[in-house]
């Protein structure tokens, strides 16, 4: 079978042949999740995400949040925080602040998948699904999720369950704005810069 360039699709980036309607097995499907031909015309179906801009989206609206933590409520990130592994007491702000910054990288590559899987389509709806994002954050994970956690460990910075404090709430938006506008400047998707 000779290829010609119209008879190539990208898939991740990688060409894959695939064949002519007169080369087609009769009654045979497309791969799954992969493509549809229809006549010439190749429609492709694929979620995209990046994660490297999820994970640089994710430790830039850590060190932001971290930063507005530190100048509001020190105490969150000096022992709050290295208490849900045991690194506090005594409070220790660089170890609080590698643990929220990895905390926001993490997070950021789950917003990467998430992203993808929406197929957000322009800045506006990356920076706005950030906040979205944000705000599951606190309430989930910083709401209620962490006090159960600080309370189990033993952690002398044990909030109440549950803990909807304001300035969190604060925090945790700024957090999902800075990893929205990063991950749209970061990715590659067509409302990126690149």
């Amino acid at each position: 079978m000779r290829l010609e360039t119209d008879d190539l699709i990208s898939v991740s980036r990688t060409w894959v042949p695939i064949p002519h309607p007169q080369h087609a097995y009769e009654n045979a499907g497309p791969p799954f999740g992969m493509a549809i031909e229809t006549g010439r015309r190749v429609r492709t179906i694929s979620h995209r995400s990046n994660w490297k801009a999820g994970i640089g989206g994710g430790v830039a609206g850590g060190i932001v949040m971290g930063a507005l933590m530190l100048v509001m409520n020190e105490a969150v990130i000096a022992v709050a925080i290295p208490s849900l592994y045991f690194l506090a007491p005594p409070a220790t702000v660089p170890v609080g602040m590698a643990v929220h910054v990895f905390h926001g990288a993490v997070l950021g590559l789950a917003f990467a998948g998430l992203a993808g899987v929406l197929g957000v389509d322009s800045i506006g709806n990356v920076v706005g699904l950030g906040l979205v994002w944000g705000v599951v954050i606190w309430v989930v994970l910083a709401g209620l999720l962490m006090p159960v956690w600080l309370s189990a460990v033993g952690s002398p910075a044990s909030p109440p369950v549950p803990n909807f404090a304001p300035p969190s709430l604060l925090w945790h938006a700024v957090y999902g704005l800075v990893l929205g506008g990063v991950y749209g400047v970061l990715g590659d998707g067509p409302y990126s810069s690149h």
